[in-house]
């Protein structure tokens, strides 16, 4: 639709100086440990001749889609906590909503590939290999891939449909959908009612499903040993965390209309959601994952440095070494 609104001013976290600053400060950190914590996985995955499993390969998208998702909303948020045009032009805008769903809903599929990983993994040992197998997984990743392009597309159509002819000021640090429609020039109620059963639907089926397959495998842990019980625990309970701080946020933000959301707790559910996760997973995976730190410690020790170095830079498009795939 036609829209007489070229760009966006974005509110931000606050208006008060003093706070800018320390919003600058404490994103700035925050967004730099999670570029340096995801960039570890993601080499250290490359790299090591230990970490070519499917449960690694999902991690390493799963690191990489954490990088992506902080990078088109935290970059701008530190920008903005120290300028005084915080403006945004439409096209970024519409960019910007877009790269934030693909990222988040890629991030999605690979906690449920990750799970579904685990699952065969604990209740089919036996057929494993062959279920999970390096063209199944790359096959499942490009279908993520697919996926998640198909649902941000939808909701950049919806999007562009919103017409903008007077307020142009977003109460928020980043375009999403749910303050741009409070900006409309129209009634929105059919369109929230497509961004609830997209947006919304994804992240409760999702969340469920998840909690179902962990109750799954909790109860087929019954048969294991006490040594077999403890590993499955440990690998599924960083998961379960993981899902946990990544769905609570996204189900609170993307299941209510947004008229009735208190702007300050969207704001503090997005943030966590796309700033604080990020940072946080690769902590989880690496401080309940003894092969995991291993790895670390060896690729980055000053032994492992220049053959890190070298290695990486041969390439790094496809972290799956040929014939690697083992049972866990």
């Amino acid at each position: 639709m036609n829209s007489s609104v070229t760009e966006f001013i974005l509110f931000g976290l606050t208006q008060d100086a003093g706070k800018q600053k320390a919003i600058f400060g404490v994103f700035l950190i925050l967004y730099l440990a999670t570029l340096l914590g995801n960039f570890l996985i993601v080499v250290t995955i490359k790299i090591s001749r230990t970490l070519g499993s499917p449960m690694y390969f999902f991690l390493f998208y799963l690191s990489l889609a954490d990088a992506c998702l902080s990078t088109t909303t935290a970059p701008r948020l530190i920008v903005d906590a120290i300028t005084q045009k915080k403006t945004i032009s439409y096209n970024e805008c519409m960019m910007q909503v877009f790269a934030a769903h693909f990222f988040g809903c890629l991030e999605i599929f690979v906690l449920i590939l990750m799970a579904f990983d685990r699952y065969v993994a604990i209740c089919k040992p036996l057929r494993y290999t062959t279920i999970m197998s390096e063209y199944v997984c790359s096959v499942l990743m490009i279908l993520s891939w697919v996926g998640s392009c198909i649902h941000s597309s939808a909701q950049i159509f919806l999007a562009l449909r919103l017409p903008f002819c007077g307020p142009n000021v977003i109460d928020h640090y980043f375009c999403d959908l749910q303050p741009l429609l409070k900006l409309a020039c129209m009634d929105t109620y059919v369109i929230n009612l497509l961004v609830v059963s997209n947006s919304g639907a994804i992240c409760t089926v999702s969340f469920i499903l998840l909690l179902m397959s962990y109750v799954v495998i909790l109860y087929s842990l019954r048969n294991h040993s006490a040594e077999g019980r403890q590993k499955a625990l440990s690998t599924c309970t960083s998961h379960f965390i993981v899902v946990v701080l990544f769905f609570g946020p996204c189900i609170f933000i993307y299941t209510r209309p947004p008229t009735t959301f208190p702007i300050d707790k969207m704001v503090a559910m997005a943030v966590s959601d796309s700033i604080i996760t990020p940072m946080l997973n690769p902590l989880i995976y690496t401080l309940r994952n003894t092969e995991v730190k291993n790895a670390l410690r060896k690729l980055w020790g000053k032994e492992g440095l220049l053959l890190t170095s070298e290695c990486y830079a041969k390439n790094i498009m496809f972290p799956i070494k040929r014939n690697s795939f083992r049972n866990i």
